[in-house]
């Protein structure tokens, strides 16, 4: 017991946080943004429903991602 130390590196660091959570938002965005004007181009016909409907779980995935990164 007299040699205890700090175990080092098992939390990120604020700034790796920070970073981590900036990039989910910018994820987030894009993949809502292209799932969304998928899902109007898959209703009107031009395209299919399958990739927006993927990129659309993709962005719930990484807004939960988000969610646990800032919590």
């Amino acid at each position: 017991m007299s040699d205890l130390e700090r175990r080092g590196g098992s939390r990120p660091t604020r700034k790796q946080r920070e970073q981590r959570a900036y990039r989910l938002v910018l994820a987030t965005g894009a993949f809502g943004l292209a799932g969304t004007a998928g899902l109007i181009l898959a209703i009107v016909g031009i395209i299919g429903a399958g990739l927006p409907i993927l990129a659309l779980i993709i962005a719930a995935i990484c807004f939960m991602m988000f969610r646990r990164t800032v919590r």
